[in-house]
């Protein structure tokens, strides 16, 4: 499993971080999947409403748009994407809670080191590899 994102889309991501520091900043990927690839066709960038360095909450009524805006473009949620400003790319005990119940590719950019790393969950955390195009 692989997941396939664009230079530009990984800047978008990047600068959108780094300008919503010190908190956690999120956003959907629509795209599609199958067994062997993942590929991240558009971005939604959305507001964390915890306004929070360790947490991020998407409303509900960001959430019914970003779900409505997919399906009139026929694209499928294929992804969360969430930094962590101050910490590692990787899953935090509430990242992993919450991907149970959003079984998709969470995609974590870290602030300290500006990497990029994917990962979803099966009956463990599996780190996904990432393709730039």
């Amino acid at each position: 499993m692989k997941l396939i994102i664009t230079e530009s889309q990984k800047k978008i991501l990047a600068n959108y971080a780094d300008n919503e520091r010190p908190n956690e900043s999120c956003a959907v990927l629509f795209g599609a999947a199958n067994d062997e690839q993942t590929t991240v066709k558009e971005i939604f960038l959305t507001q964390n409403i915890e306004e929070s360095p360790v947490n991020f909450t998407i409303s509900n009524d960001e959430l019914l748009k970003v779900y409505k805006t997919a399906e009139d473009k026929k694209m499928q949620v294929i992804g969360i994407f969430h930094s962590h400003p101050n910490s590692e790319a990787y899953p935090s005990e509430t990242d992993k809670r919450f991907m149970q119940s959003n079984p998709v590719i969470w995609v974590i950019y870290s602030g300290v080191t500006k990497d990029f790393k994917a990962y979803f969950l099966e009956s463990e955390i599996i780190q996904v590899a990432i393709e730039v195009n």
